[in-house]
């Protein structure tokens, strides 16, 4: 309802209030209460004003609450972590780019390795592609070789 109090709490608060002071006093306390509380909401009100022209026009948007020390670093951590999170994106991407890549060039090997010719591109495109001999899997080993 009205500050998270229910009706049985202001109930209680009324009950209290008339034990204490009276019935006679009550609407008197009441309305005191009442200019407290638009005082303090002013002076709330003129501190955030004097506030945001001081710190000028690109801070128009602020509310008190965004400075509480937790909000201002949460605010923060979230605009860091959004940069974190489209770097790692981006490196994703790289990665998969580089997987797929990779594939080609294993699977164009293997097929040239069982060939037996390797295909030399040449930089005129409507000349065909050279055949060279592929290098062996392994070189043979020369025990007598220093």
């Amino acid at each position: 309802m009205l500050f998270g109090l229910e009706a049985a709490d202001l109930l209680l608060i009324l009950i209290l209030g008339v034990v204490l002071f009276g019935p006679e006093r009550l609407p008197i306390f009441a309305r005191k209460a009442a200019r407290v509380f638009v005082y303090l909401r002013d002076i709330a009100n003129n501190a955030k004003t004097t506030l945001r022209t001081e710190l000028g026009p690109e801070y128009a948007d602020l509310e008190l609450k965004d400075l509480h020390p937790k909000a201002f670093i949460a605010k923060h951590l979230r605009e860091e972590v959004a940069l974190i999170e489209e770097t790692r994106r981006d490196l994703q991407d790289a990665s998969k780019m580089l997987k797929d890549s990779t594939k080609e060039m294993e699977s164009a090997a293997k097929d040239a390795a069982a060939a037996g010719t390797v295909a030399l591109e040449n930089k005129d495109d409507d000349a065909e592609p050279q055949l060279a001999l592929a290098a062996p899997a392994s070189s043979p080993f020369d025990s007598e070789a220093t």
